[in-house]
């Protein structure tokens, strides 16, 4: 099993860059970053401090999204920053969320995503590529190269997912609602005549490790919150049963509202509808052995790579209990 981080792009930009380095030098082989230019930094630009800071970690957004920013240009980030520290980069990309509600606008169709995906990753290969009716190609790519990895919940994105992606990100650590999302990505992936064991697997969530799980509850808090905004998307489209797991969308029953002034924050005041359950559901807590153990379920349901979420309290100590504990062991 491969890991990851997963930071929030809060200024001081150096502090991130400090986190990634002391994350590869801990053992960690992937750095994640959220992508939402109101609410953060632009992480593109701090993509290449962090790269020349490194030697070896792979870095890309989790996730960025087709609305924000042309096609072109996102595969030209990609590009350009494997040409000047390799082929270090990968495009992790989902309907949008947060980056596209701020700006007042709804997150994207999965048919944009779908094409965008294609594009991007082609582009980034310099493949020839179909876009806005012209085949475009970059002159100055020789030999490129990047993985596109789809974040989805609902039933058409997964589908797409299988269709269209090189991985697939599920954010939250729940082994029954992971083995439900893999079986459809890779059911998928199959009708559309691709090999559904050659996807890879992320699995996203809140990791802190620590003996006070009331506290740990509370600063993670949060991520149910986030989780929520696109279950409430499904159940709208879809209704409160059938599409997904009924796990998935049987909480948000008590939510009122967010506010994404807050999103991603420890101590969100529009989780409260968010169940101490779903928490120790969508995230691993407490000590090093209930990682483990965690960890080794999802291991054995396929999934390839576990990003921690460190937004909370203890990054530094999180990092380093994983980096002696938990890498060691499942690595």
């Amino acid at each position: 099993m491969d890991f990851g981080v997963v930071f929030q792009c809060d200024p001081p930009a150096s502090a991130v860059v400090e986190l990634a380095r002391k994350a590869e030098d801990a053992g960690f082989g992937y750095v994640w970053t959220f992508d939402s230019h109101l609410l953060w930094q632009e992480p593109f630009v701090i993509y290449t401090q962090i790269l020349a800071s490194t030697q070896r970690v792979i870095v890309g957004p989790m996730v960025t999204n087709p609305g924000t920013r042309d096609w072109t240009v996102i595969a030209s980030q990609f590009a350009t920053l494997n040409e000047m520290f390799g082929p270090r980069t990968i495009c992790g990309i989902g309907r949008g969320d947060s980056a596209l509600r701020t700006l007042g606008a709804q997150p994207g169709t999965v048919d944009e995503l779908e094409q965008c995906v294609e594009v991007v990753r082609g582009l980034a290969r310099g493949e020839s590529v179909s876009y806005r009716g012209q085949q475009l190609k970059f002159p100055w790519i020789e030999n490129g190269a990047l993985d596109v990895w789809v974040a989805a919940y609902g039933p058409r994105a997964l589908k797409a997912t299988g269709e269209v992606g090189d991985g697939y990100i599920l954010q939250l650590a729940d082994p029954d609602i992971a083995a439900w999302m893999i079986a459809a990505v890779r059911r998928s992936a199959e009708q559309a005549g691709r090999d559904p064991m050659a996807i890879k697997f992320c699995v996203a969530a809140p990791a802190y490790v620590g003996d006070d799980v009331a506290h740990q509850r509370e600063q993670t808090r949060w991520f149910g919150g986030m989780v929520g905004n696109h279950v409430a998307d499904i159940v709208a489209r879809y209704g409160a049963s059938g599409a997904v797991p009924r796990a998935l969308t049987e909480y948000i029953e008590g939510r009122k509202g967010y506010d994404y002034a807050e999103h991603g924050r420890a101590g969100n005041t529009h989780t409260d509808f968010v169940p101490d359950e779903v928490v120790d559901r969508f995230c691993i807590l407490g000590p090093v052995e209930n990682h483990l153990a965690r960890l080794t379920e999802l291991k054995e349901l396929g999934v390839d790579q576990f990003a921690l979420y460190l937004q909370h309290d203890a990054k530094e100590k999180t990092l380093a209990a994983y980096g002696k504990n938990v890498l060691p062991a499942l690595q």
